[in-house]
């Protein structure tokens, strides 16, 4: 084993590649984050690039921080009583915690998906028009324009298309999933944030999450919270892998860098031993 192979201590994430020193060439720019649920500190010194137009997987084990953080980036936190964020959290440059900063708009430049579908009670036109229309979009000829754009970006639009008048709850748990997809897709976010969402959908909708998401990360950077190894290999640019190696204490970055690196030559002890399945 080589030194760079060694256990690291709690706070010393390792990296494949270096962080950069310029924080509006990515996505989101992360440093010494720590996060809390009133007293607990749940998670302790992040440090980590999103990258611009790639998908990045966080992987670790249940109850490792990886959704705790995911919703630190478009503060869905927030609606959580006692939390607190310590450190710097910039998107495209700008501190998404500063005074000022709408945590609605914020959301929408930051979209998120759920582990469960959840569509809104309405028609499957309706849940894709919701969101430009609070935008202000109230023309028909637009609306349709967008509605149709957004399922065609989530590769939906060729299984709908002639029945958008259909309840959103009507569809497959998968096609329900690619319609909250498109929902989010057509304010135009800047980031996609995904918290397990095939969990919940059959293997061969998976595979249209999957190829949807390396369709569309040239248009928005993506940010995927699994468990599932196979897919974090297949579908990511980047892996960040996160672990709470004692109850009661804050989860960490333990190493973080190019999907190739991190599950072919992992520079952590305790990353080999997650992705070879000798625990979690």
């Amino acid at each position: 084993m080589t030194e760079e192979q060694l256990p690291k201590k709690p706070h010393q994430t390792a990296y494949n590649e270096p962080l950069t020193d310029d924080p509006k060439s990515e996505a989101f720019y992360v440093r010494n984050l720590d996060f809390w649920y009133g007293n607990f500190n749940a998670l302790t010194d992040i440090n980590v690039d999103i990258k611009k137009h790639a998908i990045t997987a966080f992987i670790g084990p249940s109850g490792c921080g990886k959704s705790t953080f995911l919703r630190c980036m478009n503060r869905m936190n927030d609606l959580i009583d006692g939390t607190r964020v310590e450190g710097t959290m910039l998107l495209d440059g700008a501190d998404i915690y500063g005074h000022g900063v709408d945590p609605v708009d914020l959301r929408r430049r930051v979209g998120m998906i759920f582990q469960q579908p959840n569509p809104f009670p309405q028609s499957i036109y309706d849940n894709v028009a919701y969101g430009p229309r609070l935008q202000g979009i109230k023309n028909k000829a637009k609306l349709d324009a967008v509605v149709e754009d957004a399922l065609k970006r989530a590769n939906l639009w060729k299984e709908v298309s002639g029945n958008l008048n259909k309840s959103g709850l009507a569809i497959s748990g998968g096609q329900q999933q690619r319609l909250c997809i498109a929902r989010v897709l057509a304010v135009q976010p800047e980031v996609l944030l995904m918290d397990e969402p095939c969990s919940a959908i059959d293997p061969t909708s998976v595979q249209k999450i999957e190829d949807l998401m390396v369709e569309i990360k040239e248009q928005v950077s993506i940010v995927i919270v699994t468990h599932n190894m196979q897919q974090a290999a297949r579908v990511s640019d980047y892996t960040s892998f996160f672990l709470q190696e004692v109850a009661g204490q804050p989860a960490v970055l333990v190493e973080s860098g190019r999907t190739n690196g991190i599950f072919t030559s992992p520079m952590d002890k305790r990353t080999e031993d997650y992705i070879t399945g000798r625990f979690g």
